[in-house]
């Protein structure tokens, strides 16, 4: 197959970002679209390329001071009637326009047409990153070549609809259960509702007032939720037990033990289990190049409510943030779409943040 990715389209954020759109890569049928990236970038005579698995890599080596991480992944969800794009007036359509192929745009056509920024820079094209973590390209890398992730500051181009998103929020979900015993529901009395047990954890839930804390600048807001709840056995039987899923979405300045126990706390007297756990991102705005990159933008910065890759790097000790062109509340939504002068400007941005000298 001819690739898409020609020079002509590569020096257009807004052709590469149709031409990104129109390769279909929903999560693990990410090979067509990294093999057309892999041999764009693989001609280029001022990147050195790698890949392992459906993430291509590429890295400027000028002896820069610093290195700079751009970073976007390739994958997006299943189509819903949004394939291939469609452009009406300065609106782009299609699936992964906002989340996150504009932002993948960036990256490719910097990588392609900036032989000589003022960092060092390594840019990623990663797969799976919305599926589950174990599939995610970031997550893979990690664990083959970590000496790919080294940098002094990232940023991932995630959908922020033009502003600078920073750190990011951590998230746990738990299973908080509650006990009862078996009865004939005509003979209810000879048994312990669970179900009904479960009305003191959703009193707490329905009470509980999110913390809200500012870290350098930027505002975070917590939030304590129940998302499912299991219960019951049989039409005619008294349900012995009651699952309450809740998710926990806090703060960055809260590590992941602090975010148990501050859940434990809140369920006290009832059993609780941790299934999933993702700390957060702190916004890392004294980085040099973060206030470069703050300044080329022109605005002042917002904490991400929500949980992103940017964690990734700040476990390895890697400030990041988070900025796109696309709209965060269009992703995955059937009528997805990117404003064409949100791209222009935002690869403006870009280029004025890593050509300055």
């Amino acid at each position: 197959m001819e690739n898409p990715l020609t020079p002509e389209v590569l020096a257009d954020p807004v052709a590469l970002t149709r031409a990104l759109v129109d390769i279909e890569s929903v999560s693990l049928n990410e090979q067509a679209i990294a093999d057309h990236v892999e041999q764009a970038l693989r001609g280029v005579p001022h990147l050195t390329t790698f890949r392992h698995g459906n993430t291509v890599m590429a890295r400027t080596d000028l002896g820069r001071a610093q290195r700079v991480v751009l970073a976007g992944h390739l994958d997006t969800v299943p189509h819903n009637d949004n394939f291939p794009s469609t452009l009406r007036g300065d609106l782009l359509y299609g699936c992964g326009t906002s989340d996150m192929k504009s932002g993948v745009a960036y990256a490719l056509h910097l990588a392609v047409t900036l032989p000589e920024p003022r960092y060092d820079v390594t840019y990623f094209f990663y797969e799976a990153e919305e599926i589950e973590s174990t599939y995610n390209g970031l997550f893979l890398v990690s664990e083959a070549h970590p000496e790919w992730l080294r940098a002094d500051f990232a940023v991932l181009l995630e959908p922020t609809y033009g502003v600078v998103e920073a750190g990011c929020q951590g998230t746990m979900r738990a299973i908080v259960t509650t006990h009862g015993e078996r009865a004939h529901s005509a003979r209810s009395w000879r048994g312990v509702n669970a179900i009904h047990g479960a009305g003191e954890v959703l009193r707490r839930l329905q009470a509980y007032e999110g913390r809200r804390v500012t870290i350098d600048g930027c505002a975070y807001r917590e939030g304590l939720n129940a998302v499912r709840i299991v219960g019951g056995v049989s039409g005619n039987v008294i349900p012995d037990r009651c699952e309450i899923e809740v998710n926990f979405r806090f703060a960055p300045d809260r590590d992941a033990a602090e975010a148990e126990a501050h859940v434990r706390e809140v369920f006290a007297g009832f059993d609780l289990a941790v299934t999933d756990m993702a700390p957060g991102a702190l916004p890392g705005l004294d980085n040099p190049a973060a206030r470069e990159f703050l300044t080329a933008v022109g605005a002042e910065p917002v904490g991400k409510l929500g949980w992103t890759d940017v964690a990734r790097f700040a476990a390895m000790g890697v400030p990041a943030l988070n900025f796109g062109p696309g709209d965060p509340n269009l992703a995955h939504h059937r009528d997805e779409h990117v404003e064409i002068g949100k791209i222009r400007d935002g690869a403006a941005t870009l280029h004025r943040w890593l050509a300055a000298v």
